[in-house]
């Protein structure tokens, strides 16, 4: 651990950040590190056992059992990589690949976000694949996030910290080399509840955190959204406020609300709610975004072979305000009602956070599997409404039907090493 000269190279490159921000030098790359044994100019050597310190400003997190290879490294479970960053969005370059046998990667960022998925390299064969990760903290000018305690400040803080996180997995993930580099691109910000945030432990998941998959390494993803959320209780967090503080001319606001908004016993609740949609609109716009709001996904709501609505009366208020406002509008509502039909009251279950013998099942939050599925509608959605989104889509992927889903076998998503039994906020 004593040979990092990466301490004097992450230092410049904060500098070199900072100058960047302000207009005053081209952006460099924060880092160029080389995972194999052998010297590769420009780049940092990382040993297999250097653990992450603030002194020397990257490293693997506790917990990761690496073993070096001809060129890099290897391992037989999944591990994470860390390196500070300042907040921003960051385009990251991966190489990946195993002298002498297959190597099978998946990647995902800071808080199970899905960047790559199933990164397959037979012996000798090499791949590098590019993608964006947005990092962020609480404050912003004038203010600060107010996070939840302790489920943010602890669980959560991956979200939160000043270090980039990738983890690597997979049945033999590999990394021969690694490079960060500040990215000016668009950003595609998400507010929204436990069924759109960053879930952080398996076995939950929520559409925001597939999204990153489905785009080319041009778009970033921010997801703002959070457990237990209302829209009224995101802009009393500041949540809105610290989305609207970084956006810029071309970025986009996915907006999904609902399932918690809808228990409140105002009679107001439901005015309320569209009033608050359409103000959110009305300053994206003002910033040059473009916001789209999307209708919440039904819950396992079957009465018999179909399901009922759940939601009463906001979905419809969703489409009000979109319609008032004047903006994009997806109906993950209805495709949502297409998708679990098309599986079954039982069939459906998959979709949902559910035990191995899939007779005891949290109807409102999703599996790893459900999340993707779900995402796949949003992306359908984005395509639908012909955003100019749409033209960052990657070219892998085609265009969905809910009516003809994905069978549960035909999604690989390694489960994360975090697990966690304490059901999420909201329902």
């Amino acid at each position: 651990m004593g040979d990092f000269p990466m301490l004097k190279s992450l230092q410049l490159g904060l500098i070199v950040l900072l100058a960047a921000a302000a207009g005053t030098v081209a952006a460099e790359p924060v880092c160029r590190l080389n995972f194999g044994s052998l010297p590769l100019p420009g780049f940092t050597h990382v040993p297999p056992a250097a653990l992450y310190s603030k002194s020397s400003g990257f490293g693997f997190e506790p917990g990761a059992t690496v073993h070096a290879i001809d060129g890099g490294i290897a391992a037989d479970k999944p591990f994470y990589f860390s390196v500070a960053v300042p907040e921003g969005n960051y385009k990251v370059t991966v190489s990946m690949g195993d002298p002498v046998s297959e190597s099978d990667t998946t990647v995902k960022a800071e808080l199970r976000r899905l960047m790559l998925q199933d990164v397959k390299t037979p012996a000798g064969k090499f791949e590098t694949r590019t993608f964006v990760v947005n990092v962020r903290t609480p404050s912003y000018p004038g203010g600060q996030v107010h996070l939840k305690s302790p489920r943010e400040t602890i669980g959560e803080a991956w979200a939160w910290d000043d270090k980039l996180t990738l983890e690597f997995n997979g049945k033999h993930p590999t990394l021969r080399s690694l490079v960060i580099e500040p990215v000016n691109v668009p950003t595609v910000f998400i507010l929204g509840d436990s069924t759109v945030c960053d879930q952080s432990g398996e076995p939950y998941a929520s559409w925001g955190q597939m999204l990153p998959r489905f785009f080319k390494p041009d778009i970033a993803v921010s997801n703002n959204a959070e457990s237990g959320e209302t829209i009224r209780s995101s802009t009393l967090a500041h949540r809105f406020d610290k989305v609207i503080s970084l956006m810029k001319p071309g970025d986009y606001l996915l907006i999904q609300y609902g399932h918690n908004d809808m228990k409140s016993k105002d009679p107001n609740a439901p005015e309320q709610y569209e009033a608050e949609l359409k103000s959110w609109c009305k300053k994206v716009k003002q910033k040059g975004g473009t916001p789209v709001l999307i209708t919440s996904m039904n819950r396992h709501s079957f009465q018999g072979d179909v399901v009922v609505n759940s939601l009463g009366e906001y979905p419809a208020r969703v489409k009000d305000a979109a319609k008032a406002e004047d903006v994009p509008m997806i109906d993950l509502n209805a495709m949502s009602k297409t998708l679990y039909e098309s599986y079954g009251p039982t069939g459906s279950i998959a979709l949902f956070e559910h035990q191995a013998d899939s007779q005891k099942f949290d109807a409102t939050h999703h599996s790893p599997f459900g999340a993707y599925e779900l995402a796949k509608c949003v992306i359908e959605g984005i395509r639908q409404n012909k955003l100019e989104l749409a033209n960052h889509i990657a070219e892998d992927v085609k265009p969905f039907d809910p009516a003809k889903p994905d069978a549960p076998d035909q999604v690989n998503i390694p489960p994360s090493p975090a697990v966690t039994n304490v059901r999420p906020l909201g329902d």
